[in-house]
């Protein structure tokens, strides 16, 4: 798999045991091999990293098995009859998930596993940090079972946070000027997640360039201030503080149409998964979503019922045309969506 930049080649370096005697790679490395463990605590940049190895071996293969693991549930066993082959020979992909919690009997197996990884099969293995499995890792890291380890460490300097940045923007295409990332780097310097989705929201919406008076007009240039926060306050149920922060992010130049976008996005992920039963991988899979973005409309969803959700979306499209100039008072407008969302659509 192609690198898509080599800017965060350094924090890989960074955070590897200088003891290893696998390939260490950054997230945006990551390439099929019998065995891939990924560690690190930074949660968003390792479940991109699975999702991407996933979509590049069912580009090699539509017919690509995918199952999911719980290591700190995990049924005696249970890896080698996901391993073994299939009446057609297809190629697997095993996600592993809580390593750092894993039951003495996975363990055991999957060290077991390492002496003799299953054919045209990957079994990807995701610890979080801690010292739980470390003989499984130091195992992995020697060279048994040939696997490859792609480090996941938390950006914790802005400097790590705009390579991110301008990485989403040039993968895209997408032109943006320097003073433009520091102010979006600033905006988001809590959430690599909400980051993320602030450059994809960018790129779907912006022409040919990002500039530092774009990132302004869409998120006001301050944490507190920015749209997801004010969706965020609204959908726990929160309308005070949804309020408070809307008017410090209009005073502060932000506009309604970002803010109506940033709901849409969390509203309309909450409608697709209403209902619906699974893990987060099964079903980011199945949506084209992100495991983390499953995970909080998941919780977002709780104590919301189906009829009040579908009002909220009626009431977000009403809203949106509003703040597009159906109404002559956007701002108006946006804070009776926020009253509507906090009563999770109830009257």
């Amino acid at each position: 798999m192609a690198a898509r930049t080599a800017s965060s080649g350094r924090t890989a370096s960074r955070a590897a045991p200088k003891s290893a005697a696998i390939p260490q790679l950054s997230w945006h490395q990551v390439r099929p091999a019998p065995i891939i463990l990924v560690s690190g605590t930074e949660v968003f940049l390792a479940e991109r990293a699975i999702r991407q190895l996933r979509d590049f071996l069912k580009l090699e293969d539509p017919n690509l098995e995918i199952s999911d693991v719980q290591a700190d549930s995990y049924a005696p066993g249970e890896l080698l009859t996901m391993a073994s082959p299939s009446l057609f020979g297809e190629p697997r992909l095993i996600r592993v998930s809580s390593v750092e919690k894993c039951s003495d009997t996975f363990l055991a197996e999957a060290l077991d596993y390492l002496q003799n990884p299953a054919e045209d099969t990957y079994v990807v293995l995701r610890h979080g940090g801690g010292v739980r499995g470390k003989k499984l890792l130091d195992t992995i890291r020697s060279g048994v079972g040939g696997g490859i380890e792609v480090v996941c460490a938390e950006l914790k300097k802005d400097s790590d946070r705009h390579d991110f940045a301008s990485a989403e923007f040039k993968s895209a295409g997408k032109r943006v000027t320097p003073s433009a990332l520091r102010s979006l780097v600033a905006a988001f310097s809590g959430d690599l997640a909400e980051l993320s989705a602030a450059c994809q929201q960018l790129i779907a919406d912006v022409g040919a360039e990002v500039t530092e008076t774009t990132v302004d007009r869409y998120y006001g240039g301050r944490v507190e201030a920015n749209a997801f926060k004010v969706a965020d306050a609204a959908i726990a149920g929160h309308q005070g503080e949804a309020l408070v922060i809307l008017r410090h992010a209009l005073s502060s130049g932000a506009d309604p149409v970002p803010v109506v976008a940033a709901f849409a996005m969390k509203i309309r992920t909450m409608a697709k998964l209403c209902g619906v039963r699974g893990g987060s991988g099964q079903l980011a899979s199945q949506f084209g979503l992100a495991p983390w973005q499953v995970e909080r409309a998941q919780r977002d969803l709780r104590n919301w019922s189906d009829e009040g959700l579908a009002r909220c979306v009626v009431a977000l499209a009403e809203t949106d045309a509003a703040v597009k100039g159906a109404e002559r008072d956007p701002v108006f407008a946006l804070e009776r969506l926020i009253g509507v969302i906090a009563r999770r659509g109830e009257s």
